[in-house]
C-alpha cells in the first residue's frame, strides 16, 4: 500500500482507511472479536496504518477492539476516533460539540482504547448549536495537552468547515487537517461544494459508503435482501442503472463491483482515502484487490456519465455562456485556454 500526507500535515496515512464500525456485535450485526481480528490482520499485511472508529460504534466495542488489536505497536499506527454522538441516555450534555462533552468523550476513548493519545480526533457531526470558536478553541486545547495530534470533521456542511479553520489559521488553533463525508458513484453531491472547499482549503477526503452501503457490488441487482428498504435511492431506478453499468465493468476488467467502486473514488481529480469495512475478513480482502489495478479512462468515462448529477445554483449559473459573456465580454475562450497552457 503506497502512503500519503493527511492534508496539510506532515502525518502519513495508507491510501485506504480501515473503517471499524462492524467490529462488535452489540448493534444485532457485524464481526465477532475473532472475526474482527481478522478484518484488521488482513488490513495490516496489506500494508495499512490509518484506523477509524468512533465512541458510539457498537457502544464502545469497536474502540476496545480496536485499542487491543494495536496495543502491541501503538505508535506504527494512525489511530482515528470520533466524538459527538450521545452515549447516554436522557442525559443532554452527554452528546453535543460542546466542550464538557468533549473532553469527556475523549477521556472516555483514551480509557476504552487503551492508549494515552489519538492521532486524529474527529467531530462526527455538526449539532448546529455550539458555537464553532468553543469547538476549534476546544480541539486547540486537546493538541496543546497531547491527548490529541490532529483533527478533522465528519459529516458538516462546507461554509462551517470553511469558518472553522478561517478562524483557527487567525487566531493561531490547530486546524481541521481531513474531512470525511458519503461519497460514491450514488452520492455525488459533495462535488458542489464539499470538494471543492477541500480542494482550496488542503484538506484530506476520507470518504464513506464508496460501495453505496453495498449497492454498487450488485447485490441489489441481484433481490438479495438487506437492512435497506426496497423503496430506498439505492435501489431505485436509477441507482439500478448505476449498479449495473459497475458490474458490466468490474466483468470487462476481470475485477469485482466492490473494486471498481472503490478505485473510481480514488480516481477522482482530488486525492481521496476511502474509507473500507467489512463484517467478513473475506470482504475485506476483496476490498483491497482494488489496489491492484487502475480503472482505465474509457470505463471512468462511462461511470462519471451514468452518475452524473447537476451541480445546481450557483454552479450551473456561473458556467453558463450568458454570465461569461457578460463577464469576460467575449474573451472569456482566450482567458480560459491561457490558464490551461499555463
Amino acid at each position: 500500500m503506497n502512503y500519503q500526507l493527511l492534508g496539510r500535515s506532515g502525518l502519513r496515512v495508507s491510501e485506504l482507511c480501515l473503517g471499524t464500525m462492524t467490529f462488535g456485535t452489540d448493534w444485532g450485526w457485524g464481526a465477532d472479536k475473532h472475526e474482527s481480528f481478522k478484518i484488521f490482520d488482513a488490513y495490516a499485511d496489506a500494508g495499512g496504518n490509518f484506523i477509524d472508529t468512533a465512541n458510539r460504534y457498537t457502544e464502545g466495542s469497536s474502540e476496545k477492539y480496536v485499542g487491543e488489536f494495536i496495543e502491541s505497536d501503538r505508535d506504527h499506527w494512525v489511530l482515528s476516533t470520533k466524538f459527538t454522538l450521545k452515549d447516554r441516555n436522557d442525559d443532554l450534555n452527554f452528546a453535543g460539540n460542546h466542550r464538557k462533552n468533549m473532553m469527556r468523550s475523549v477521556l472516555s476513548s483514551l480509557k476504552r482504547l487503551n492508549t494515552e493519545y489519538i492521532d486524529l480526533l474527529w467531530v462526527h457531526l455538526w449539532d448546529n448549536t455550539t458555537p464553532v470558536e468553543e469547538v476549534m478553541r476546544g480541539l486547540d486545547d486537546l493538541v496543546s495537552r497531547g491527548l490529541v495530534h490532529y483533527i478533522g470533521i465528519s459529516d458538516t456542511p462546507a461554509w462551517v468547515v470553511s469558518q472553522a479553520n478561517t478562524i483557527a489559521d487567525f487566531r493561531g488553533w490547530n486546524a481541521f487537517a481531513a474531512i470525511q463525508f458519503e461519497y460514491s458513484l450514488l452520492q455525488r453531491t459533495p462535488e458542489r461544494d464539499l470538494i471543492p472547499m477541500a480542494k482550496a482549503l488542503d484538506l484530506a477526503v476520507t470518504p464513506w459508503g464508496t460501495i453505496g452501503g453495498g449497492a454498487l457490488t450488485g447485490k441489489y441487482l441481484r433481490d438479495e435482501t438487506g437492512r435497506v428498504p426496497k423503496d430506498s435511492t439505492r435501489r431505485n431506478k436509477n441507482s439500478s442503472k448505476v449498479a449495473q453499468t459497475v458490474v458490466d465493468i468490474a466483468n470487462e476488467l476481470d475485477a469485482t463491483p466492490a473494486q471498481i467502486a472503490i478505485n473510481w473514488a480514488r480516481q477522482r481529480e482530488e486525492v481521496m482515502i476511502p474509507i473500507i469495512g467489512a463484517s467478513k475478513s473475506t470482504q475485506l480482502t476483496d476490498s483491497l484487490g482494488c489496489l491492484s489495478f487502475e480503472i482505465p479512462a474509457e470505463q471512468m468515462r462511462k461511470l462519471n456519465e451514468v452518475s452524473q448529477i447537476e451541480l445546481g445554483f450557483p454552479h450551473e449559473f456561473l458556467k453558463s455562456d450568458g454570465v461569461k459573456e457578460e463577464t469576460f465580454g467575449g474573451m472569456y475562450e482566450k482567458l480560459h485556454n491561457h490558464r490551461i497552457k499555463s
